[in-house]
């Protein structure tokens, strides 16, 4: 009688784990993808629009680096365990190539990271609700000297080509992926285990400070078009993504 009172409580909560633990493993990968992308993202888009809205007050383009170095180390600590924490299509896309990652994943993983960027972007947009509109007057306009679509998605400086645009994107990215390859090559020299978010939150903050004068260093599919099409939504219209 003794020993299975003092058994009870521990089954109970293995009967409740079994109750509450998400079985699929398709729906455990996307809501760790989406909820660690999320947490990037709300970090990240929440240091710009301080940034901005603060006028220089709370903070600066360094302020902005240091957030999303620290913002992608979070999410790689909250769902890197579980679905790798690639928060970045083109990250999706090299480890499908490079037989990492299933290529009927990808889909999930891309639709995962959109939606976790685009609810970070409506999070921000809410917590920064009276800031936004009190620093542009209400009118949310893409360009000009009181912008605020560029607090959510990436713009190009005033003297960037589409195609300097495009080979910035691009180098951005591959200096990205390839960082990334090296940090995680076991027959190299890898960052020791358990240093990975910290490695890899490092590795952005070097790109934001090397290479995002020319277009804010998006490097991410998914982190851009989540927020741009949020923008589009909220209230700034389609010049978003003109």
């Amino acid at each position: 009688m003794v020993q299975s009172l003092e058994l009870g409580p521990s089954v109970q909560r293995r009967r409740l784990r079994t109750r509450v633990w998400i079985q699929n493993q398709n729906l455990r990968l996307g809501l760790a993808e989406t909820l660690c992308t999320f947490v990037m993202m709300v970090f990240g888009l929440g240091s710009v629009a301080q940034v901005v809205t603060g006028e220089g007050d709370f903070g600066h383009y360094i302020s902005i680096n240091l957030s999303f170095g620290l913002a992608v180390a979070l999410g790689v600590h909250v769902g890197g365990g579980v679905s790798g924490a690639h928060m970045n299509a083109a990250v999706s896309f090299s480890s499908c190539v490079f037989g990492t990652l299933r290529w009927n994943l990808l889909p999930l993983y891309v639709t995962a990271q959109f939606l976790g960027s685009f609810l970070a972007a409506g999070t921000v947009y809410t917590v920064y609700y009276e800031a936004i509109h009190s620093y542009c007057g209400g009118n949310l306009t893409v360009s000009g000297p009181r912008a605020t679509a560029g607090i959510f998605s990436t713009y190009p400086a005033s003297y960037l080509s589409l195609t300097g645009g495009f080979v910035d994107q691009v180098f951005g990215t591959a200096m990205l992926l390839l960082c990334l390859s090296a940090l995680s090559d076991r027959r190299n020299q890898p960052c020791p285990a358990g240093g990975e978010p910290v490695a890899v939150g490092l590795l952005v903050l070097l790109i934001g400070m090397s290479a995002g004068a020319n277009s804010g260093y998006a490097i991410n599919p998914t982190r851009d078009i989540g927020p741009r099409v949020f923008t589009a939504l909220a209230g700034w219209g389609l010049d978003v993504f003109r």
